[in-house]
């Protein structure tokens, strides 16, 4: 599920010369988790070799970050208001950058949401995808005429294990640490699926395109969510869906969080390595899975077109788990056109 490509030099640029001037990095969400944590790692590069531009909605939320960056605060870490949701935002926030000069876009703002479909409203949906995808699109639609004139540029989206498989989420360890990401999971197949159709395009203008795809991240982001959801009603969702959501998933999910999440220092290194690797390197991955973990379970997608064996195996372990009644089997395979014949 790794694709990479090796991505020469173009003609006439030394390797010196790219090395010598400082890359311009702008990250969105970074008051906190892996936004914060990735903004400080690239200020603090030991080689000085980026200048950060640490963007959040609310700059009275700045304090955890401006604490974190230290001495690089104010020398290669500057910071500004965006709202990833505002398209006036959006255009104000890059034409503060000088010569709106944006070499690496890292979108990693995003918001979350869990819980039985049928109790969440339209509105709350919709929120999810204004962030999630449209947040991610306003973004790269307003540095990427810049890129193309260039012939430069790198854009990182932080994903999500969620986007590519839908039903993962370590549920063969944990049994229960998947289901009810319903709206979560479609926003990032949806920006997924954005993603590799314009990696291909943005090739021609030597810009590169990155998918950061983690899976449970230790972060107040997502304990604050889970805990949040202990309140909710489930109002429209039928009692044995609200079973199951409320004693089967909310007990474990912060167990699961805490047992194999990683920490935003953690997918930060892999982001940090995306970034390295393409600038100083020229060599750049499309798809980044932050742990090896996930391979075997998102492989498990693509071992039967069909779709059954995935959705079967993770039926059975995470709602039949222990039932004497319960046999895992498949459907016998249809070859549709014989039938149509």
């Amino acid at each position: 599920v790794t694709f990479a490509s090796s991505v020469l030099p173009r003609s006439g640029t030394s390797g010196a010369m790219v090395k010598s001037k400082k890359k311009v990095v702008l990250i969105t969400g970074c008051s906190s988790g892996i936004g914060l944590s990735l903004a400080v790692m690239l200020a603090k590069d030991e080689k000085k070799r980026y200048r950060v531009i640490a963007t959040m909605r609310d700059l009275n939320r700045k304090d955890k970050l401006v604490e974190a960056a230290g001495d690089a605060y104010g020398k290669t870490l500057s910071l500004a208001v965006l709202d990833v949701c505002n398209d006036e935002s959006v255009k104000q926030c890059v034409n503060d950058i000088k010569g709106r000069h944006v070499d690496i876009l890292i979108n990693n703002a995003g918001i979350g949401i869990v819980g039985p479909v049928e109790s969440i409203t339209i509105e709350e949906m919709q929120a999810v995808f204004e962030t999630n995808v449209f947040g991610v699109i306003r973004m790269i639609k307003e540095v990427m005429p810049d890129m193309k004139k260039r012939r430069a540029g790198h854009i990182i989206v932080i994903s999500s294990v969620l986007g590519v498989q839908s039903l993962s989420a370590l549920v063969c360890l944990v049994f229960a640490g998947v289901g009810f990401h319903d709206v979560y999971a479609a926003s990032k197949f949806a920006i997924e699926g954005f993603c590799e159709s314009l990696a291909v395009q943005l090739m021609m203008f030597n810009i590169k395109l990155s998918l950061i795809e983690p899976g449970p991240v230790r972060t107040d982001f997502e304990i604050k969510m889970i805990q949040e959801v202990k309140e909710r009603e489930c109002p429209g969702a039928d009692p044995e869906t609200v079973h199951y959501f409320k004693n089967l998933y909310l007990p474990s999910a912060i167990n699961i969080f805490l047992a194999v999440g990683q920490t935003p220092k953690e997918i930060s290194k892999v982001s940090f390595q995306a970034v390295y690797f393409s600038a100083s390197l020229f060599i750049y991955l499309f798809r980044n899975l932050t742990n090896s973990l996930y391979a075997p379970i998102v492989a498990l997608k693509y071992a039967d077109e069909s779709g059954d064996l995935s959705v079967n195996f993770f039926y059975h372990m995470l709602f039949n788990l222990g039932r004497q009644e319960s046999t895992f089997s498949l459907r016998p395979r249809v070859n549709l056109s014989e039938k149509l014949n």
